[in-house]
């Protein structure tokens, strides 16, 4: 796998705790066990872009006022979603 930040090719796998702002702005989560990427050559932890359009996809479409505050990735998208899709993303 190759870093997207110094192109290494040690970039490897793995999961990682991360801090999510809430879509209205008025809160942020922990998400542990979320997936990312950790390069052994830069030292840089990142989610792909996939991943975070994926968690900011499903927090838009969930009650997250029923949230807690720390939580694991998992259970996070296993949240029911109040719309099937984002009928707000254009970028399709």
């Amino acid at each position: 796998m190759i870093c997207q930040w110094c192109e290494s090719d040690t970039a490897r796998e793995t999961s990682n705790t991360v801090y999510w702002e809430l879509p209205d702005g008025t809160n942020a989560i922990e998400i542990k066990d979320t997936p990312s990427i950790h390069c052994l050559e830069c030292g840089m932890s990142y989610q792909t872009d996939n991943t975070v359009k994926e968690i900011e996809d499903h927090l838009f479409l969930i009650d997250c006022s029923k949230l807690e505050k720390s939580m694991k990735y998992d259970t996070l998208m296993a949240a029911p979603r109040l719309l099937k899709r984002n009928y707000f993303d254009f970028s399709k």
